[in-house]
Order: C-alpha cells, then sequence, then structure tokens
C-alpha cells in the first residue's frame, strides 16, 4: 500500500475516498457513515466525508482511520480504495487522486501550497478543460501559477468562476459536506453463485437484505417510503416492481413485508434467479417516520431487539446478528 504521511499535529478533517468501481457507492457510503453522519455521495465513483469528531471519538490521527476505513470497504464488500485526506474538499480530493490504488495521502494545512503549487494547472479540482486551456495560452500551467495570480487578473480571464478556482488554487474550499446528498435511494444486492429457483433460497436472501436495508437506514436515521424489488434472471433480464409503504420506515418488519409481498406478485416459481437487489427510495428524516400501535407481542419484540441486533453488527460486521431464517442456505454472495 502506497502511503504518503506527513507528521503534523493539526489533524486533517476532509477524506476523500475513491472507488475503483462506481457499482460500490453504496456500499462505500455505509461504511463511512459508520464513522460519521457527514457524508455526501459524489456519483458515480467517490464520496468525501468530514471526520472531525470522529476522529476526537476513535482517538484516531487521520491516517490511521484511513486505514481503519479502507480495511472494512476491503473486507466487508471487496471494495478498492484510495483515501486522501485533506484540510478543505479540494485539498483531500486532489490528493485522493495521487494515491495508487488502495493508497493514503495526508496532506496537512501547512504542507498545502507544497502539495498543489506544481501541479499542472488542468488538475485543479473542478476546473474545465476550456478554463485550463485559456489559462495554458496566457503562459499560467501549474496551481502555483493561478494561484499567485492577482484576484482581478483571474476575474478578467475566466469570469466569476475565477474567484472559486483561484481559491481553490490556494488550498480554500468554502464548501461543506451536505449530509444525504447524492443518496436519494439506497441499494443491497445478492449474487447466486449459481442461478437459482429455490424459493427457500430466494427467500432467505431477500429477507437477508432487508435486513441490511434496514439497518443501513436505521444508521443514518433515515426511513424509506418506497422499496424497489428487481429480479435478474438466467436470460440476464431485469424485472422489478416497487411498493409504496403505509409509511415510511426502516423497521426490518415493513421492509421484509413488502418485499414478500412484491416477490409473491412476479410468480417466479418457474424463473430461474441470478440476483436480487432491493432499492429504498423517497428517503426521509427518521423523525418523519412513525411506527404504527400493534397488538402483535412478537412484532413489538423484534422492534425493541433492533438497536442492540444494530450495535452488534455495527462492532462485529454486517450480518454477524440478524433472523435465524437469514442464515438458511447462505449461497447467495451479498454486493
Amino acid at each position: 500500500m502506497n502511503i504518503v504521511r506527513v507528521p503534523d499535529d493539526k489533524p486533517s478533517t476532509f477524506f476523500h475516498v475513491r472507488l475503483s468501481r462506481p457499482e460500490g457507492l453504496p456500499e462505500l457510503m455505509a461504511v463511512l457513515e459508520r464513522f460519521t453522519p457527514a457524508v455526501q455521495a459524489l456519483a458515480p465513483s467517490a464520496a468525501v466525508a468530514q471526520l472531525s469528531g470522529a476522529l476526537r471519538l476513535f482517538g484516531a490521527e487521520p491516517v490511521d482511520l484511513a486505514e481503519r476505513i479502507r480495511v472494512r470497504a476491503l473486507a466487508w464488500y471487496g471494495l478498492d480504495t484510495a483515501v486522501g485526506i485533506g484540510p478543505s474538499w479540494t485539498v483531500a480530493a486532489m490528493a485522493s487522486a495521487r494515491t495508487g490504488p488502495g493508497g493514503i495521502r495526508c496532506v496537512v494545512p501547512e504542507q498545502a501550497e507544497a502539495f498543489l503549487g506544481p501541479l499542472p494547472v488542468e488538475d485543479l479540482y473542478g476546473i474545465r478543460r476550456a478554463q485550463a486551456a485559456e489559462l495554458r495560452s496566457l503562459g499560467v500551467e501549474t496551481v502555483g501559477q493561478l494561484a499567485g495570480l492577482p484576484a482581478g487578473t483571474v476575474l478578467r480571464i475566466l469570469g466569476q468562476a475565477g474567484r472559486e478556482l483561484r481559491e481553490r488554487a490556494r488550498g480554500i474550499d468554502r464548501r461543506t459536506v451536505v449530509p444525504g446528498r447524492g443518496a436519494q435511494s439506497v441499494s443491497v444486492r445478492a449474487d447466486f453463485p449459481l442461478d437459482t429457483l429455490d424459493g427457500v433460497e430466494i427467500r432467505a436472501a431477500a429477507l437477508r437484505l432487508a435486513t441490511e436495508l434496514g439497518a443501513r437506514l436505521r444508521t443514518h436515521d433515515r426511513a424509506a417510503r418506497r422499496i424497489t424489488v428487481t429480479v435478474r434472471t438466467a436470460d440476464r433480464r431485469d424485472l422489478s416492481r416497487t411498493r409504496t409503504l403505509p409509511a415510511p420506515s426502516a423497521h426490518t418488519d415493513d421492509l421484509r413485508e413488502a418485499v414478500y409481498a412484491v416477490l409473491d406478485g412476479y410468480g417466479l416459481q418457474r424463473a430461474r434467479i441470478r440476483r436480487l437487489t432491493l432499492t429504498a427510495e423517497h428517503i426521509v428524516d427518521a423523525a418523519l417516520a412513525h411506527t404504527q400501535l400493534t397488538l402483535d407481542r412478537g412484532r413489538e419484540a423484534r422492534l425493541r431487539a433492533e438497536p442492540v441486533i444494530d450495535a452488534l453488527n455495527e462492532r462485529y460486521g454486517p450480518g454477524t446478528v440478524g433472523p435465524a431464517a437469514c442464515f438458511i442456505n447462505r449461497g447467495p454472495h451479498a454486493a
């Protein structure tokens, strides 16, 4: 692993994490949300997190925390990540592009100028190709040269966008992480090692996914109003159906019932299944979700157990504890 560490007593606060494959973004978000709620998805294959509080909470140095994130992403979901750490969004993003796959690069505040200065101007985070070409035509070839130009000069060359680009070239980025932005839905998926028409196996996989989906929503204090179930058959057809919940929910019971209802409606008794995907949509704050009163003692017991199960899975890894039926024929591999 390629790690570039610059000693410093002041921890960087922004982590920019890149993926080697875009389909792993929901899983990356799930990993990051276990460390901080201040996470924003940057589709299709990156996320940014603000981890000042997490550094204090875990008592860890930035690089150490980045290593934990990388290891969890790899161990739990097989995700190869590159992590950039910096005092601003821009610095962290540019650091993550210069680590190599699976690497970590930490740039502390007093090193930001030296890190950014020699880089080609077209590598500045957020600059457009035409803007970089205009600067080069005027002899501005590096990020450091752009940073050194008077503000008025940059404004005349690039217009209003020049003010922000000049600030970024100086390591200044006034953006903050907006939790939940870019994550209007949450998906979980299971791939069967062999195409199957075993109803028990499919139902067990659906329960595992509903359990994982509920845990992800609860971790971030979110709830979903709709659930979409997508089935990929052996002939590579994707069949999707959506069910609206009576009220927004993140409870496994509610998600499971919706998923089972959709599967029953498919009539897949003779169809061989290759993949099952659940997507939670119309996501809202959990505060807007109301748990319906019920006389079902079994349901009440399961609802009371959810926080305990979530805590155990948080500590020992997803899927460690769950409904017994989840552990019947653990054939499909979650992705």
